[in-house]
């Protein structure tokens, strides 16, 4: 009686590792697109976060651009500043900063940047919709 070798051929190691590599691959694309999504979704955020940080100060503070530097920005802004009790810092070196200042944001963002007037610009190209070039105004958060 003669014993059979037990194990796979060849042939049959191969048609699995195909199959693994068509797996992999199809999982690999799969994943890349979630990733896109949580990208778009943060810059969506970041956008939002923004605009409302923008109307919020204009909301509370009044005037037409959000100080920074030396600029003490309007009457109610500089009284806010004073008020002890409210906790808000005086204007930062950029409008991010003072909007951080007036406890209306936690941090900066680093896919757009807020202009003195309210406007909001892309920093990073990831997020720029496909009909906008990059450096443009992606919104006007100013309170009229």
């Amino acid at each position: 009686m003669k014993k059979q070798d037990e194990g796979f051929t060849l042939v049959e190691l191969l048609i699995v590792i195909v199959i693994l590599g068509i797996l992999a691959t199809v999982t690999v694309f799969a994943v890349r697109g979630i990733t896109d999504q949580g990208q778009e979704s943060a810059c969506e955020a970041d956008l939002k976060t923004l605009q409302t940080a923008t109307e919020g100060f204009f909301a509370a503070y009044g005037g037409t651009e959000i100080p920074t530097g030396t600029d003490t920005g309007t009457a109610a802004y500089v009284a806010a500043v004073n008020d002890t009790t409210n906790q808000v810092s005086g204007p930062g070196a950029s409008p991010e900063q003072t909007l951080i200042n007036a406890r209306l944001v936690v941090d900066t963002s680093d896919n757009y940047e807020v202009t003195d007037s309210g406007g909001i610009t892309y920093q990073v190209a990831t997020c720029i919709p496909d009909t906008a070039p990059a450096g443009t105004d992606v919104g006007d958060a100013v309170v009229n």
